[in-house]
């Protein structure tokens, strides 16, 4: 069977990579701008995929060879993995909230939520390095050449 966690892992990884984007970007425009909705939308889109993502991994995990030495590795993944869902889920969820109860009206309320959303990525790179490494340092999930 095929890991179908490489196939979605990208998707998260992008989605919020462009919802910061977008973020910095509505941080110069005008309060009621559609930038700032479009990046929560892309924020509650990564969110999703980062689950799709996290329990396509650990179920791939049971699938794959996973050499002795990338099994600790593998734990900092799942880790990593883990803090960046739950924490994503909930800027996801606190942004969706605020837009909806109409908080975020002032930029000066906006701009500590973009450092909060974009602090994300810290752990989305996180997640991601201990992931390459497990591939391109261990093999893990590539096919051997026949």
């Amino acid at each position: 069977m095929t890991p179908l966690h490489p196939q979605i892992v990208h998707f998260p990884v992008a989605l919020l990579i462009t919802a910061a984007l977008v973020d910095l970007a509505a941080l110069g425009t005008a309060p009621g701008s559609t930038l700032r909705r479009v990046a929560t939308c892309l924020y509650l889109a990564g969110a999703a995929a980062l689950v799709a993502a996290f329990f396509s991994g650990r179920n791939d995990a049971e699938l794959v060879r996973i050499p002795g030495p990338a099994h600790a590795l593998v734990d900092e993944h799942w880790d990593w993995g883990l803090r960046t869902t739950i924490y994503m889920g909930l800027v996801a969820l606190a942004r969706a909230a605020l837009h909806w109860m109409g908080h975020l009206a002032t930029r000066a309320a906006w701009i500590p939520v973009v450092a909060v959303s974009v602090a994300g990525l810290l752990l989305l790179y996180q997640a991601a390095e201990r992931g390459g490494r497990l591939v391109y340092e261990h093999g893990v999930a590539v096919a051997a050449p026949q």
